[in-house]
């Protein structure tokens, strides 16, 4: 399946398989959460997820435009087909994480990237002393209609 080898190739490149466990695995969309063995200044975040998301040959895509509200969209419907959720679908709840991470005293970094039909969300954080291990959260789901 696509979606096992994109995700597989992003927690590779982070050294984030030890420890990783799918919190969704479905035809569909495989969310992969995980701590990396690498550890990023907080000034390099940004520039080592897209320089994974070029690597992979995908094109990054802003989270907040049309697009990026399309493929989220499509990938909260994707997690909507595998687990029973309440709520809304609302693109804000990308923002929401961060904010989250943040007043938890973490610095964090996210982007979503396009390759083919195939969309991809990475988060990565730490606490903002430095300390501690560097989690990574990656969502790869088919974003074909």
């Amino acid at each position: 399946m696509q979606t096992h080898k994109i995700a597989g190739e992003i927690m590779g490149e982070l050294e984030a398989f030890h420890g990783s466990r799918p919190a969704i695995d479905a035809n569909n969309i495989l969310i992969v959460r995980g701590m990396s063995r690498k550890q990023f200044k907080v000034d390099e975040m940004d520039s080592v997820l897209l320089n994974l998301l070029e690597g992979l040959g995908a094109r990054q895509i802003d989270i907040f435009s049309d697009e990026g509200g399309n493929i989220i969209g499509i990938m909260d419907e994707r997690i909507r087909e595998s687990v029973p959720i309440q709520s809304e679908s609302d693109i804000s709840g990308v923002y929401r994480l961060k904010e989250s991470l943040e007043a938890m005293n973490c610095d964090v970094s996210y982007i979503l990237g396009l390759l083919d039909t195939i969309g991809a969300f990475i988060v990565t954080w730490k606490d903002k002393s430095g300390i501690g291990p560097q989690f990574v959260e990656v969502v790869v789901a088919s974003v074909a209609e």
